[in-house]
């Protein structure tokens, strides 16, 4: 059975993502490939057309969970699903995964990996990509509860953690 592996962060519509977010989730997209995974995200663009960018240069398999309309599908997603949920749709994104990798992000990001740690699903951040992965990483949010993710510090090092802890379940 094929892994599902969710990768979270910004659209970046407003330009806040850096060349280095950007150039890490599509390698993220590549190791997931080649290591037979399937990327999930929520389907647009910035990090996620980044990832299925990197995923589809491996002949990788997309799925992108979308807020409103397959419209919305960056050219990468091979599977556009279609949820009316807006923003909502983050807890399908998660829930959907067999591990979570978040890069960079700001209040979506953030919810996606609050609902990681909810459903505890594996979850490593990439230190570095900026926002709120790397508020978390800095230990400037929640201190105290480091024990349920974990911090990289590149996009191989991601996935390699995320294939190594489904192995262990």
């Amino acid at each position: 059975m094929k892994r599902l592996i969710s990768v979270c962060g910004s659209d970046g519509s407003d330009g806040h993502l850096s060349r280095y977010a950007l150039e890490a989730a599509e390698n993220v997209g590549r190791f997931i490939a080649r290591r037979g995974g399937v990327v999930v995200c929520g389907g647009r663009g910035g990090i996620m057309r980044a990832v299925c960018k990197g995923a589809k240069e491996e002949n990788g398999i997309t799925v992108g969970i979308l807020p409103e309309s397959k419209e919305e599908a960056n050219e990468f997603v091979d599977i556009p699903i279609v949820t009316g949920l807006g923003h909502r749709r983050n807890f399908l994104v998660v829930d959907a995964a067999d591990a979570v990798i978040a890069i960079g992000g700001r209040w979506g990001t953030l919810n996606e990996i609050s609902f990681s740690m909810v459903f505890e699903k594996p979850l490593i951040l990439i230190k570095g990509t900026g926002g709120c992965v790397d508020d978390l990483a800095n230990g400037q949010i929640m201190q105290d509860i480091e024990s349920t993710y974990y911090i990289v510090n590149s996009a191989e090092a991601a996935v390699e953690k995320a294939f190594e802890i489904m192995d262990r379940t």
